[in-house]
């Protein structure tokens, strides 16, 4: 990563889906050192209780399944905190439906998309100028999951949109490596939250993983993971990955981020 001087910042940090679970775990952790931390999601009462169980915590009702809605929620960014460094794509849902057994309407498997995919890759793309714009270190923090890599036969569609995340963060990695924004992806194994929207939690501790993740999130690491994702065997497949991946990638004259480039455009979008 070329994240210059990030990790001796004072960072100012956007995470979304951060009113409960591994969000507001890391959330309370950037607050506690000292680092201003701005949160949404989509139920105002939760994000209320959130932010009194975290003083200093900001919030920002916003649901990140809607194209509309991360525009808004950029345009509040550009106004409220232009010193942004950290972006952390927190936001998620799981359906448990087997494939076989997946009758509910199309709607739905879309919904779980728009927040799994489409929110992530679209919230980046519009933050990726500011972000440019300071000519700091910057880290953008795509969570994934282990689900990414070994398929969960409960929560295909999940799944799935996570192991698309994956490989578009290698992608976008390897497009911002000539620019001060570092790019991460946090891999949790099963961590006891609300994810599926069940109070049947099960998993790994929040606070046991948000404690051992978070010094990690500095800059100076592509991965992140905890438990099996953080095994010997685990790091072996993503060594093997990186090494497919840069072989590949040398191929082709694909064009990259710029800092001087995106930092002109901008500027001349803010105004």
């Amino acid at each position: 990563m070329t994240t210059s001087g990030y990790a001796t910042q004072r960072h100012a940090v956007l995470i979304t889906g951060g009113s409960d679970g591994i969000g507001l775990g890391l959330a309370r952790r950037y607050i506690e050192r000292g680092d201003r931390v701005i949160v949404t999601g989509r139920r105002e009462e939760r994000l209320t209780a959130a932010a009194t169980s975290v003083p200093g915590l900001e919030t920002y009702v916003n649901d990140i399944g809607s194209p509309e809605a991360r525009e808004a929620l950029t345009a509040y960014i550009a106004t409220t905190m232009p010193e942004l460094d950290t972006v952390i794509n927190n936001a998620g849902v799981q359906r448990r439906v087997p494939l076989a057994s997946d009758d509910e309407p199309w709607s739905a498997a879309r919904a779980e998309i728009e927040i799994l995919l489409d929110g992530p890759i679209h919230l980046n793309r519009l933050l990726i100028p500011q972000l440019l714009s300071r000519g700091r270190g910057s880290l953008i923090v795509d969570v994934t999951s282990g689900g990414a890599y070994m398929p969960q036969t409960f929560a295909p569609i999940y799944s799935a949109s996570k192991a698309a995340l994956h490989s578009y963060t290698v992608n976008l990695r390897w497009a911002l490596a000539d620019t001060t924004i570092g790019v991460a992806e946090l891999i949790p194994p099963a961590v006891a939250t609300a994810l599926a929207g069940t109070e049947d939690r099960h998993g790994a501790d929040v606070d046991e993983f948000c404690d051992a993740v978070f010094p990690l999130l500095d800059g100076d690491h592509d991965e992140v993971g905890f438990g099996f994702t953080a095994s010997g065997a685990f790091r072996s497949l993503l060594s093997l990955q990186h090494e497919l991946f840069e072989a590949s990638a040398g191929r082709s004259a694909v064009s990259r981020y710029r800092e001087s480039t995106c930092a002109e455009c901008t500027s001349a979008r803010i105004r």
